[in-house]
């Protein structure tokens, strides 16, 4: 059974700086990244 993809912090981080400090949605940042929203909120959440 496979566990999915492995990001590395550095990605993580900047797909959070993309929506905390450029302003951009949850949304448009894991559609551009190709990534799910819960992984993306899940990030955020962690940050704060």
């Amino acid at each position: 059974m496979s566990k999915g993809i492995r990001y590395t912090d550095e990605f993580k981080q900047e797909a959070v700086n993309q929506v905390v400090v450029h302003g951009y949605t949850v949304l448009d940042v894991s559609q551009w990244l190709g990534i799910s929203n819960k992984s993306l909120y899940d990030w955020i959440k962690k940050v704060q």
